[in-house]
């Protein structure tokens, strides 16, 4: 299977190429940042430096918040502990050999261990006190979403359309689950979710898959988005984004297909609405919080997916995925900024430039602020008074 797609700036790319012959009129282009009068001015805590970040290269390693303790990793292997008050460095622990490690999906952290996986198809777990390498493991694919750890086990979604499940403490395989892959799909897989003994997770088929975490048994699989079109991007349909439960509902959404809401009861859809996009989203509420396939930030309603608001200012910014933070609805974009929406309006509140070389992933929500992370590695905790 090729992954050779970027989402978000590679998508950019290709229908910029696609659209070359018609003009320059119609090449994609980001739209401008926004003038925001800001209500307000974060204060930083303090700052970190995580290695050589993860750069250029798509990487989803979000920093992990556990045992008042920051966990993050570069791209080359680097992998720290942090004080979440000081931001002091308590361990730093290198999985790099004579090449770099390529780390790209993680972090988790529980029972008393970080996991981290990498390009490569190697598992880590160190132990979350001190550093110190718990073991490794291959698994049949790349790892680009972050592992999931439950009931004993540690689940990932690999490049070869494969959940293996390891056991958290020895690392050893107990079961995996496999799935066809088209040729061409986006860069990027689905983190799996789980409640009550069930898994789900998306698919580069562009289907929702639900199995048993304890043995992964198949459950069901439901279509999310159908290929159409005449060419090979037109027809990608990639579930890429992490599912998301929320009380007794299921919400899943696809690239080129449909947002979905699942009643976990009866295994029913409750309602569809067609949208496109790769990137995680978010629910809080009665409100679904999203990042479409041109960038706009769009709320819907939870209980119909009726549209509450789109903010169509970001287009094309290469956003990460929304978070929460003091109220506020926030996002991060290639340019090393970070915005602030009004939750019931789409409005900006507030707008902060970091320094660094673009941010790739969500901030993280803390009791009393957020941390950032930027792409060359830089990473901050931030307050709003």
């Amino acid at each position: 299977m090729t992954k050779g797609l970027w989402r978000g700036a590679a998508m950019a790319a290709a229908l910029a190429l696609l659209a070359g012959c018609a003009g320059e009129e119609d090449v994609v282009q980001m739209a401008p940042l926004p003038a925001v009068n800001s209500q307000f001015t974060p204060s930083l805590q303090w700052k970190a430096q995580v290695g050589d970040g993860v750069g250029h290269y798509y990487s989803a390693l979000r920093p992990v918040v556990a045992y008042d303790k920051v966990f993050a990793a570069d791209r080359n292997g680097l992998i720290g502990a942090y004080d979440l008050q000081t931001g002091q460095s308590v361990w730093e622990q290198s999985v790099q050999t004579d090449v770099p490690a390529l780390l790209s999906g993680g972090l988790s952290a529980s029972y008393g261990k970080v996991y981290v996986g990498a390009e490569t198809g190697v598992l880590y777990a160190l132990d979350a006190e001190n550093g110190e390498l718990v073991w490794q493991q291959n698994v049949n694919g790349e790892i680009l979403s972050k592992p999931l750890v439950e009931a004993g086990l540690v689940v990932v979604n690999t490049s070869r359309g494969e959940l293996v499940a390891l056991d958290a403490e020895s690392g050893e395989v107990q079961w995996n689950n496999t799935n066809d892959v088209p040729n061409l799909s986006l860069r990027g897989d689905s983190a799996p979710v789980t409640i009550s003994g069930g898994l789900f997770w998306g698919m580069a088929n562009g289907r929702l898959g639900a199995a048993m975490i304890q043995d992964g048994r198949s459950l069901w699989q439901i279509p999310i988005a159908t290929p159409k079109g005449a060419t090979e991007i037109d027809r990608l349909v990639d579930v890429d984004a992490t599912p998301v439960i929320e009380g007794d509902r299921l919400y899943a959404v696809g690239y080129n297909g449909q947002l979905v809401s699942i009643d976990l009861r009866s295994g029913q859809a409750a309602w569809k609405r067609d949208f496109s996009t790769a990137t995680d989203f978010m629910v809080a509420g009665n409100t679904v919080y999203l990042i479409d396939d041109k960038d706009d930030v769009v709320a819907l309603d939870a209980r119909n997916g009726l549209e509450k608001w789109r903010n169509t200012e970001l287009e094309y910014r290469i956003l990460t995925p929304p978070s929460v933070s003091s109220g506020y609805i926030m996002v991060g974009d290639s340019q090393g900024y970070l915005h602030w929406l009004d939750p019931q309006t789409g409005e900006f509140v507030a707008q902060q430039s970091l320094e660094g070389n673009g941010i790739a992933v969500a901030p993280v929500q803390t009791d009393n602020g957020y941390i950032v992370i930027t792409r060359d590695g830089q990473m901050r905790k931030l307050t709003i008074e």
